[in-house]
């Protein structure tokens, strides 16, 4: 499967050459932006369980779709936000902006 090949930035799945799974990546990361706005309206309006809840679910399907690094980072997230002694989400800044990061370079 052919996607955005020669952008050293995008983060290709690794099963970007397997035949059954093309279709079901591309319709995964197609859903990313909205997944991502998701993300960032629960992050903006301070909505920790909701926050928690869509981390939980990227780590859950990352690696399933062959990002392993997205699974890493929503893990870390779910983490950081399970363990905040504070409610401002503010403290959960650098994990959030580094898993949109990660959501916003896959590629099927």
């Amino acid at each position: 499967m052919e996607s955005n090949t020669g952008n050293p930035e995008l983060i290709m799945s690794e099963f970007a050459d397997d035949p059954d799974m093309c279709d079901l990546v591309r319709e995964y990361v197609g859903m990313m932006p909205r997944r991502m706005e998701q993300m960032t309206d629960a992050f903006e309006h301070n909505r920790r369980e909701q926050l928690i809840r869509l981390a939980h679910q990227l780590k859950g399907s990352g690696g399933g779709y062959g990002f392993p690094i997205l699974t890493d980072k929503a893990g870390k997230l779910e983490h950081f936000l399970h363990d905040m002694t504070g409610d401002d989400l503010a403290e959960a800044d650098a994990e959030f902006r580094a898993l949109l990061d990660v959501c916003s370079k896959l590629a099927a």
